[in-house]
């Protein structure tokens, strides 16, 4: 456009003016006061300063493109365990059901968690360390995802996990039922022990609040942003940590796998969607999400797949990266805005020979 307005321009004052010498340097003057470099830099300048901020603060943005989508997030999905909470969970309560005592509930739990990643597995291990109990090898081992666990120690068959695991197996756990719920509303996470097709015991595990969760969360709900929480926790566990955070929309006894059909489900609401998770299971729906968020203090395979990395692992940082990303789109349409108007201003100017 500006080249065939310097040609316009060198023709009417070449032909019409009959003044070549004007018509040259006038034509020569539009190219020179456009600029077209300002408004290839309008956007790069702003994304790269947006960036450099985002990295200062302690948020990784893998592209511009990301910085550019988080401004328009309404609905952001947390994963709970490690994020909303601390994901250092520790026994609390050991309950006997049967012929054992909680001591020993714990000791064949922990020895069955041996080989477990889980954090609540971990937990246990943990906790039977600290009484200074041997943990020998199972003579088998299999994690059941989203259920619990099965081991064979002294050739007893012994499964811990949750409702879904017992109810699998046919074991019936009417009579703990309010000891169960009792443990949920507390918030805590309840494991179920089986042994050789009997309930012996109940563990109860709990994970603490990170200390910035509520303000974070209670921010992005003030900007006008949807929140939700995703968990493999039964309902009434996952309404009680809800609550302490003040986040409304609850998906609980949510499956690994299913995490991203969630999120799926969520984009189909035509919402542009953020998933925050830390652990292995969160990869998929960390991926399936507009935006992606892993926390620096969770897996690498996390991080690999997200868009965008908080160091600290401080939620508070999701407030910060959609605010920085909102400042980074105003500053575009000003620089942009900015360009157009110089341009569209000088223009004339030249073309009319006052340059």
């Amino acid at each position: 456009v500006v080249v065939v307005i310097a040609l316009i321009t060198f023709i009417i004052w070449n032909f019409i003016f009959n003044d070549f010498t004007a018509g040259l340097i006038n034509a020569v003057s539009v190219l020179v006061i456009a600029c077209p470099c300002a408004l290839g830099l309008a956007t790069p300048t702003s994304v790269m300063v947006g960036t450099g901020k985002g990295a200062e603060n302690g948020i990784l943005i893998k592209g511009g493109e990301h910085l550019e989508k988080a401004h328009k997030i309404k609905a952001i999905v947390f994963d709970k365990t490690g994020t909303i909470t601390k994901g250092k969970p520790e026994v609390t309560d050991m309950f006997s059901e049967g012929d054992l005592t909680p001591e020993e509930i714990l000791h064949y739990a922990a020895i069955a968690e041996k080989n477990s990643e889980h954090p609540l597995g971990e937990a246990i291990v943990n906790k039977a360390k600290e009484k200074e109990m041997e943990i020998y090898d199972t003579e088998q081992f299999e994690a059941i995802p989203g259920h619990g666990i099965y081991a064979k120690i002294q050739d007893k068959d012994i499964y811990l996990g949750n409702r879904r695991l017992m109810n699998s197996r046919n074991l019936d756990i009417t009579g703990i039922e309010e000891l169960l719920e009792r443990l949920e509303n507390e918030g805590k996470t309840a494991m179920i022990m089986a042994i050789d097709g009997r309930i012996e015991g109940v563990l109860a595990v709990d994970d603490t609040l990170k200390e910035h969760s509520k303000e974070a969360i209670t921010e992005l709900k003030r900007m006008g942003v949807e929140v939700w929480m995703i968990t493999g926790d039964n309902k009434r566990t996952a309404n009680a940590i809800a609550a302490q955070v003040g986040i409304d929309n609850v998906l609980a006894e949510v499956l690994p796998e299913d995490k991203a059909y969630e999120v799926e489900k969520l984009k189909k609401q035509e919402k542009i969607t953020a998933m925050v998770g830390d652990g292995i299971n969160d990869a998929p729906a960390l991926a399936a999400a507009d935006v992606g968020i892993a926390l620096g203090t969770g897996t690498d395979i996390a991080m690999e797949a997200a868009d965008i990395t908080l160091i600290s692992g401080d939620l508070r940082g999701i407030v910060t990266a959609i605010k920085l990303s909102r400042a980074t789109m105003r500053n575009i349409k000003q620089n942009l805005f900015w360009a157009f108007i110089y341009n569209t201003l000088g223009i004339p100017f030249a073309a009319l020979g006052y340059l």
